[in-house]
């Protein structure tokens, strides 16, 4: 089972170095530690950023004016695609 508070926290531990606002995927890439391969999991739940980007990334409704934007999109988007 995924716990979204998990993977919260680590998207949020993710993309918080961003300089904010950001106004595409690609102004996150400089935050993330691994960068595109960046990996998030939680229970069943894998994906990489770019994975993330891919199948969430039509929720997501830029520019963001800060981390807990972007993670409740993102968090919105893969509950809408019942990927969590």
């Amino acid at each position: 089972m995924v716990d979204k508070d998990e993977l919260r926290q680590q998207f949020t531990e993710a993309f918080e170095g961003a300089e904010y606002p950001v106004n595409s995927p690609m102004d996150l890439l400089p935050a993330l530690p691994q960068g595109p391969g960046t990996k998030f999991e939680s229970g069943d739940f894998s994906m990489t950023a770019m994975e993330l980007n891919a199948k969430a990334g039509g929720s997501q409704d830029f520019p963001y004016e800060s981390v807990e934007e972007l993670v409740d999109d993102l968090i919105a988007g893969l509950e809408d695609q019942e990927l969590i």
